[in-house]
């Protein structure tokens, strides 16, 4: 057993799935994968079944009933990654908008002294490759946003490339993170902040995916947008239960 686990939440991902989890089995330190998919209809959970005889004991399916959120299902992979011991547990996503190799360069940063390292798009200036422009604009403003409502000084705070060590998952009250689509990105590095964890930017290149479809919506912008200043609310007058 590594002491890493990389959580992967997919729904339709049957075009990259494969060639995501044999690319993070190629890297020179192991990685165990724990899939989360929401029942996907184009038979990824399928795919991984299969891909588990090659990969015994390195490769983990939770299958949930119906499509329930980004948010939801890395809680899901995130208690299922306590409960197991690992010391370094990942978030990731199947489409290669991440690049493997950099999972090393973030589990450096926890193994040195990081809390929380975050792989970071907007740490040295803007590092997107085949955005257009409008979802550039789009996510650095809502970064910037951010940071002025919540005051946490993260470039990129709605990154979804992130390593926790074990005791900040532990730490936070998973059962109470309200929000489910990307803001969620958003709401665990505030959770983080607020308990004076040490969270470490790590500058990455971000490429849009080639295949498949991306699952950014309207009401994913609006949850982000007024989440965040609702949750800064919360956090000032809940405190004890924020």
């Amino acid at each position: 057993m590594s002491d890493s686990l990389l959580i992967i939440p997919t729904y339709n991902e049957i075009e990259n799935i494969e060639a995501i989890i044999k690319a993070v089995f190629k890297l020179k330190k192991d990685f165990d994968v724990l899939i989360v998919d929401d029942s996907s209809p184009d038979g990824t959970s399928a795919k991984v079944t299969a891909m588990q005889l090659e990969f015994p004991d390195r490769l983990f399916l939770e299958v949930r009933a119906g499509k329930g959120g980004l948010g939801t299902a890395y809680i899901h992979g995130f208690k299922w990654a306590i409960e197991k011991k690992y010391d370094y547990i990942f978030e990731m996503d199947a489409d290669f908008s991440h690049n493997p190799p950099d999972l090393l360069r973030l589990y450096r940063a926890c193994k040195n002294g990081a809390d929380m390292s975050v792989g970071s798009r907007y740490k040295k200036g803007v590092n997107v490759v085949n955005w257009p422009l409008y979802r550039v604009l789009l996510s650095y403003g809502a970064s910037f946003y951010v940071k002025m409502i919540t005051g946490m000084r993260v470039h990129d705070p709605t990154a979804g490339f992130v390593c926790y060590r074990r005791h900040v998952l532990e730490s936070i009250s998973l059962d109470s993170v309200r929000f489910v689509g990307y803001a969620f990105q958003i709401e665990m590095k505030f959770r983080a902040y607020l308990l004076d964890f040490k969270i470490e930017e790590v500058s990455i290149i971000f490429r849009d995916r080639v295949k498949g479809k991306s699952k950014m919506s309207g009401s994913i912008v609006k949850e982000a947008i007024w989440g965040v200043f609702v949750m800064k609310l919360r956090s000032i007058f809940q405190k004890n239960r924020f």
